[in-house]
């Protein structure tokens, strides 16, 4: 189905300052934090949406770590339906394990400890879990036991949220979007979304979900609003409520902690913030809901700066919630408007777009040193020029990757963002590329379903190539899986 958009109103009309918006856009630019999406919904509406092109609204947005915040809203209409028991032991929902799960901590962890990531174990257990057991990850993570006794200590581990998940998944005979799709999704207008799953047929729960910007903020709205949507109860108000409290302390005790985001608490699947409540994912992916103010932030983004990205919206956005709506603000508002409809991500700056020796840059390039250390399984680049014009009269080009028995063909013809949206397209991919400088070519490739970009450098006199990932995806594998899994 199509998602229905959101209603929507200017600023002023829901009592936001515009000025404030734009000086949060402005921070983020000057701190380097490349964002992907903005929106902003107060008082149900929402009044403020951008992206940064390549990226655009109707994409979907690989949200990592925030995919355990519907995992969340699953836990909570199965608990509802009777489905799952927060007080019931773990193992109680894997009796194949029963004989050999003897540790006493590992039998006493509850369904709630593993909600609430207090599963007894003091750190990340996800690499152990999966070496213990590749095939079956809950075998592996309940064969390792934990140092504490579970609910009494906050640990941030994956496989609690898979095992949560599986257990739901276990519970209602269906995958997590399957479960998720007539109870929640559709009620709220959520459309297509694609969930990457291990083994075949179990959504990973803790990862992995690929949804538009809009579905974030959607969730976070339904959670503002105690479960209710259009007048319809979905979630239950007293899970909404659980899940977005704090359940376990995080904090070290020191005044430090006091300024951190990620040690104010831990709910079901939500962090306590220092403003309201969140959920996120690496590489700065935030469902921001703010109870005091009525309003909800959704973001994509791809920065290492994710304390950074908060710290400036307690600056700039939270003054901007102002009491009650503004009057004389038309030029403002529409100011933001035009600003939001014009972001783009900066493209590859170009001495030159195309080489005068034509023949020279074309064929192929080997790795410098013989590999890639950040892609090591990219054999070779090649640049093929094409016959016949691109932008300006430019003639076209073609950026080929070579992978395994794989070949990635990507069309440019000048520095601006190039995205192949033909049928046959093997993977939503943006590209950037020039030459920067007589000896350099340089092209960025965006993977548009995650927030990823690959970076290849091409020297014609050593006739090598560099590729490095400017964040490197926590999920190794192919490049033609840096997209949502189509199952």
């Amino acid at each position: 189905m199509t998602a229905r958009p959101l209603a929507a109103d200017t600023p002023a009309a829901q009592g936001v300052d515009a000025g404030g918006v734009e000086a949060f856009l402005d921070a983020v630019e000057a701190a380097g934090i490349e964002a992907h999406s903005l929106m902003i919904v107060r008082h149900g509406r929402q009044v403020a949406a951008g992206w940064w092109a390549p990226y655009t609204a109707e994409r979907k947005h690989l949200l990592y770590s925030l995919s355990k915040s519907f995992t969340s809203a699953a836990a909570g209409l199965a608990v509802a339906e009777g489905l799952l028991d927060l007080d019931a032991p773990v193992i109680s929902y894997f009796p194949e394990f029963e004989a050999e799960i003897t540790d006493p901590g590992s039998r006493a962890m509850l369904v709630r400890h593993i909600a609430s990531m207090s599963s007894g174990h003091t750190g990340e257990t996800n690499r152990q879990a999966a070496q213990t057991d590749p095939a079956e990850p809950v075998r592996g993570f309940l064969l390792l036991p934990p140092e504490r006794a579970p609910g009494t200590v906050f640990a941030y581990n994956q496989p609690t949220t898979y095992t949560l998940g599986a257990i739901i998944q276990r519970a209602t005979g269906g995958t997590l979007t399957e479960y998720l799709r007539p109870r929640l999704l559709d009620p709220l207008g959520i459309g297509d979304v694609a969930w990457q799953q291990h083994p075949a047929g179990r959504d990973l729960g803790f990862i992995g979900l690929h949804t538009t910007t809009e579905a974030i903020a959607r969730l976070g709205l339904l959670h503002l609003q105690g479960g209710v949507w259009e007048g319809r109860q979905l979630l239950p108000a007293s899970w909404v409520a659980e899940a977005t409290r704090r359940q376990v302390r995080n904090d070290d005790g020191t005044p430090e902690s006091a300024q951190s985001d990620w040690q104010q608490g831990y709910g079901f699947q939500f962090w306590m913030s220092r403003h309201g409540f969140r959920g996120d994912g690496a590489y700065g992916q935030f469902c921001v809901v703010l109870p005091e103010y009525d309003a909800v932030i959704a973001m994509t983004a791809d920065t290492h700066l994710m304390q950074q990205v908060l710290d400036l919206m307690w600056r700039h956005l939270l003054p901007a919630f102002g009491p009650e709506p503004l009057d004389g603000r038309e030029k403002a508002d529409a100011a933001l408007a035009d600003r939001l409809s014009r972001l783009e991500l900066p493209v590859v700056a170009a001495e030159l777009n195309a080489p005068e020796d034509r023949d020279a840059w074309s064929g192929a390039f080997a790795p410098e040193g013989g590999s890639c250390p950040d892609q090591e399984t990219l054999s070779a680049v090649t640049l093929t020029a094409g016959t016949g014009s691109g932008a300006a009269g430019a003639p076209g080009w073609t950026l080929s990757l070579t992978e395994h028995d794989t070949r990635l063909d990507l069309r440019f013809d000048s520095a601006r963002w190039t995205v192949d949206t033909s049928p046959d397209a093997a993977a939503p991919i943006a590209i950037s590329a020039a030459w920067t400088d007589p000896g350099t070519f340089t092209a960025d490739l965006v993977f548009l379903e995650t927030p990823h970009h690959l970076l290849i450098t091409c020297s014609l006199p050593n006739r090598t190539f560099t590729a490095r990932w400017r964040t490197a995806p926590l999920v190794p594998g192919p490049l033609l899986a840096q997209q949502a899994p189509r199952h």
